[in-house]
């Protein structure tokens, strides 16, 4: 939702001629456009859009950044890394949600 709010606020100032930071409206929107395609909700939207095999694909690829546990951190960096704050119930939860939502599209 921070996504869409960035984004109807960039169009609102564009649109009426309404003043707003802009660019600091664009940079914000975008990286969480990037954060959102990198986390499992990117699953979760590929698997609602019928996109299963990229689902199933990008699903497994994701797995593989979890430690010796199983578990996630934060974020993941760029070579994989895990950052932030460590466990994070907020990775797992969108592993969870994840994995339900590409099972039901999948049968």
């Amino acid at each position: 939702m921070s996504w869409v709010a960035f984004d109807r606020a960039i169009r609102l100032s564009h649109d009426l001629g309404l003043p707003g930071d802009v660019p600091r409206w664009t940079a914000q929107r975008d990286a969480v456009f990037r954060q959102v395609m990198e986390t499992f909700w990117y699953v979760d939207a590929l698997a609602r859009s019928g996109r299963l095999d990229d689902a199933r694909l990008t699903f497994e690829k994701m797995l593989t950044y979890s430690n010796h546990l199983g578990l996630y951190a934060e974020e993941i960096g760029p070579t994989g890394e895990q950052l932030g704050n460590f466990p994070q119930a907020f990775s797992h939860l969108g592993l969870i949600n994840a994995a339900i939502r590409l099972d039901e599209a999948l049968r």
